[in-house]
């Protein structure tokens, strides 16, 4: 998978919103990897805010949503970890500011 792709597959996730903080996914720094294969099937390496997070499922169909939009995609597996654990400094500056998070 090229750089380009990769941009274009984090690009759309950029449309995931967390609906409890209001960001994306992807400045709020959940997102850890995606790649593509050869056959179109996308792999999103991905945390979420607490290991008990309800909203996971519902982020996990908009991830699948959000891919899918792209035509290189034909589907989406999601892998959920919390190895690394998610911190406040996974966090972009923008989402920082957001949030009033120092």
């Amino acid at each position: 998978m090229d750089q380009d792709m990769k941009d274009s597959m984090m690009g759309a996730l950029e449309n995931v919103i967390d609906p409890e903080l209001g960001i994306d996914i992807v400045n709020l720094g959940l997102v850890y990897d995606v790649d593509l294969t050869d056959e179109g099937i996308a792999t999103v390496t991905m945390t979420l805010t607490s290991i008990g997070c309800p909203m996971g499922p519902m982020i996990v169909d908009q991830v699948k949503t959000a891919l899918g939009e792209l035509p290189e995609v034909k589907e989406t597996e999601v892998n959920i970890v919390f190895n690394p654990p998610w911190s406040k400094e996974n966090m972009s500056r923008y989402a920082k500011i957001a949030l009033g998070i120092r």
